[in-house]
């Protein structure tokens, strides 16, 4: 897997993340840019590209499994009444430009094709901060706008019948180790407790490293999160939950997410801390 263009995000002068623009990977896996590896400041990898047991996961980034029945997510498409199915309707994000680009961040413009045809135009700011000696904050806010004359939705497996596989939207692949990550929130804990809820952040925590996740706006705290770690360790936020997000011709829709990634277990009041920390910065 070769790249091009691929610059570093760097927290205090230390490399955090490698942004991959360009992936060269086959179009079953809707190719687009991602984040990878993101570490903790001591260097632990808590990204996974490409695992065996999804090889249509990539890092951190946007995904979407069903933008007006193409696919942006990668692999087999839910099909009401028929489950998964293999079907030749995946798009690409394609990168297009750097309007800003610093050690720290950057701003890209990116364009969502699918059969020869842009769909949505996206534009995408990541920032990382320093939070403390031993965590820093990832700042990612997608705009995505419909650039077409017609009306557009989002939908997921679970708009298409799959209940409680409402994934798509901002989406992160940590790393599967030996033992499985606790997840928890303020006022719940474990995969099946913490699974679709609303929750102003969410955590997931391993021996080394915990991330806790926040969404920076009130639209995105209004999305459920999608939590995954018995079968693997992810964590995204659902743009289409119960219902089709509609998307009419010429709007945009904005979400931003904050992670903070922290070296060690944090413990319930440690990631709340860090997460207002974050937050308010």
């Amino acid at each position: 897997m070769t790249t091009i263009d691929s610059p570093v995000l760097r927290v205090a002068g230390r490399p955090v993340g490698r942004y991959v623009t360009r992936p060269e990977l086959p179009a079953r896996l809707s190719p687009r840019p991602y984040l990878h590896p993101v570490t903790t400041l001591a260097g632990t990898a808590v990204t996974e590209l490409s695992p065996a047991d999804h090889t249509h996961h990539l890092g951190v980034g946007v995904a979407v499994p069903d933008v007006e029945g193409y696919n942006f997510w990668g692999g087999r498409t839910y099909v009401r009444d028929q489950g998964p199915t293999e079907l030749d309707n995946h798009g690409a994000q394609r990168h297009t430009s750097f309007q800003l680009r610093d050690p720290d961040g950057f701003v890209e413009e990116l364009r969502w094709v699918a059969s020869g045809g842009e769909l949505l135009r996206e534009r995408r700011t990541v920032a990382a901060t320093e939070l403390t000696d031993t965590a820093w904050a990832l700042d990612f806010t997608f705009s995505l706008t419909n650039v077409t004359d017609r009306p557009l939705s989002i939908g997921s497996p679970a708009t298409n019948g799959r209940s409680g596989a409402a994934y798509g939207g901002f989406f992160w692949r940590a790393r599967k180790e030996h033992d499985t990550p606790h997840v928890f929130t303020a006022d719940r804990e474990g995969e099946a407790e913490v699974h679709t809820t609303r929750a102003a952040w969410l955590a997931l925590a391993s021996t080394t490293w915990t991330l806790v996740f926040a969404g920076a706006t009130d639209t995105t705290r209004r999305d459920p999160w999608f939590v995954r770690t018995a079968e693997y360790p992810g964590v995204g936020s659902s743009l289409a939950h119960t219902e089709r997000l509609p998307v009419p011709s010429g709007e945009t829709v904005v979400r931003r997410i904050i992670t903070v990634v922290a070296d060690g277990r944090l413990s319930r009041n440690e990631a709340a801390a860090l997460v207002r920390k974050a937050v308010s910065q």
